[in-house]
């Protein structure tokens, strides 16, 4: 088994909410807090949050993670 590892992130609003749910209803698992910061190009909060995910598949950087 190979683990596998994504930071999801996207600007404060309720679509990180839906990104990260939906990342967890594809059997993927939190891994570690949350991170809040404001990115100063475009004048927002972004938020991230990493996820990783046990498979039976060796890993490819051609990989397509989100589709695991």
């Amino acid at each position: 088994m190979n683990t596998l590892y994504r930071l999801l992130t996207e600007e404060d609003t309720s679509e990180f909410c839906h990104k990260v749910s939906l990342a967890l209803a594809k059997g993927w698992d939190l891994y570690g807090s949350p991170s809040y910061a404001f990115d100063p190009t475009s004048g927002k909060m972004r938020c991230a949050q990493a996820v990783t995910k046990q498979v039976h598949a060796d890993y490819s950087a051609d990989m397509k993670l989100g589709e695991q």
